[in-house]
């Protein structure tokens, strides 16, 4: 009996060793398991993005340049326009005669044919006075340049000094088949880099508030009302001018993420030549994102870089979605027609 117990005790000190040595050559796999899993669920750096859209940069290039803003045509003969899809945001605004006119604002992209590129008006110096960097226009009426030659800031470029960054287009007619070069436009510079951020932008899992609205029409003077239609696909407003769709020089149609509608003032009157829309102080505004709609405020404070901040009517900042965004400046007094 004695003999067996002694056999018993041995059998368990041998036992124990074995799972001591096993513990040791287990315990380098083990601890290199826990530093497997440990890398493998380290957050990635969070990408760039750009100022003007709040869409994600990789290359962060749009940080490393101004905004461009070239002044294009928007009267029939202008169509199709060139690069209007590519620009961050895009300002409608009422001019002499009662058409309207577009300031296409490009930081993210820079097409290769930006236009037709025509003459200055006193709401672009409202509309680039934030924004700074380089100014592309045709040339302007005396008053006209003579209101965007205020801003000491802007780099200026029309035809005459637009060197090869500015073209005309054989298969149009003038005055309607000058076109730019953004990457060129670029070139000459200006400042600040990068462009200061005009709006705030949705995060996930944010959704816009408002109430769903599938179609709106903007009612411009004559026959310049723009309609915008909600497309679900797309998650997009597309856009529709002289009633057809409003699709651009390659083929693309004009859709999109946010439209901005801007009551304001005209100083002047509407239409008229030394018109310009009064961009400083505050207004009513239109917010329609996400194929809802929801009315707030714009205000702008009193220096000339001051941005426009956007609120709700209960006061929060309204957030948009990330992508383009049109601003429509519309006369104070006109009635948007909607469609829920």
């Amino acid at each position: 009996m004695r003999k067996f117990l002694v056999g018993v005790v041995v059998l368990l000190l041998v036992a124990i060793a074995v799972l001591v040595v096993v513990h040791f050559h287990k315990s380098p796999n083990a601890a290199t398991t826990t530093l497997a899993n440990t890398t493998t669920t380290t957050t990635a750096p969070t990408l760039p993005t750009a100022p003007l859209t709040g869409l994600a940069d990789p290359t962060a290039q749009s940080r490393k340049r101004p905004a461009l803003t070239v002044k294009i045509e928007n009267t029939p003969d202008a169509l199709p326009q060139w690069g209007i899809d590519q620009a961050d945001v895009v300002y409608e605004e009422i001019v002499n005669g009662g058409i309207t006119r577009l300031a296409a604002v490009f930081n993210s992209h820079a097409p290769l044919k930006v236009g037709p590129v025509r003459s200055v008006r006193p709401t672009d110096t409202q509309v680039v006075w934030p924004l700074g960097g380089i100014f592309a226009y045709s040339g302007g009426a005396a008053y006209a340049v003579a209101s965007i030659s205020t801003d000491r800031a802007l780099n200026l470029r029309d035809e005459s000094t637009a060197g090869a960054a500015m073209f005309r287009d054989p298969t149009r007619f003038a005055p309607h088949n000058l076109f730019a070069i953004a990457p060129k436009l670029f070139a000459f510079g200006g400042a600040p880099v990068p462009p200061p951020e005009l709006f705030t932008y949705l995060t996930k899992p944010q959704r816009f508030s408002g109430r769903p609205m599938a179609r709106f029409l903007v009612p411009f003077p004559s026959m310049y009302g723009v309609t915008w239609t909600w497309d679900a696909t797309s998650a997009s407003w597309d856009r529709t001018l002289f009633g057809s769709a409003d699709i651009t020089g390659t083929g693309v149609r004009e859709s999109p993420k946010n439209v901005v509608v801007m009551y304001c003032d005209y100083v002047n009157g509407i239409g008229t030549e030394a018109s310009y829309a009064n961009l400083q102080g505050s207004g009513t505004a239109a917010f329609f994102v996400d194929g809802k709609e929801t009315v707030g405020t714009w205000s702008r404070g009193p220096s000339k870089g001051d941005v426009v901040v956007y609120k709700t009517a209960k006061g929060a900042p309204v957030a948009l979605m990330p992508g383009q965004t049109w601003v429509e400046l519309l006369n104070t007094g006109a009635v948007l027609s909607l469609t829920p």
